[in-house]
């Protein structure tokens, strides 16, 4: 469900669009935008986390190492390609002194995308 979120980051990032596009429990957004020609829901970014994940409880840890274990590396360039592409996610990046190439996982809720970072 996550990768499909980071995904669908990618996706409307890469666009340059000011919303990200979900496609929870369907194809990735792309996908389901060419097969149906419209996004399903669209959840408008008000404010960017950047969280370190050394700070995270381990239970926390443990969902984030399975979300990035099950990730492909094409994907993870896309989407770190696409928090470059975004002024907003690459400036709260830049804020605290990390790039994209730190993000390991992303999520979207209520508004809040969290950017989840491993140092180098």
């Amino acid at each position: 469900m996550r990768t499909m979120t980071a995904l669908a980051l990618a996706t409307a990032l890469s666009l340059g669009t000011p919303a990200i596009t979900l496609a929870q429990g369907t194809a990735p957004a792309k996908e389901s935008a060419q097969q149906s020609g419209s996004p399903k829901s669209t959840v408008q970014i008000n404010k960017i986390q950047v969280i370190d994940v050394k700070t995270l409880p381990d239970a926390v840890k443990t969902q984030v190492d399975e979300v990035v274990s099950k990730t492909s590396d094409e994907d993870m360039k896309g989407l770190r390609a696409s928090i470059d592409a975004s002024p907003a996610a690459a400036g709260a990046l830049k804020e605290k002194g990390i790039s994209s190439a730190q993000v390991v996982a992303i999520n979207i809720a209520d508004g809040v995308l969290t950017m989840f970072t491993k140092a180098a």
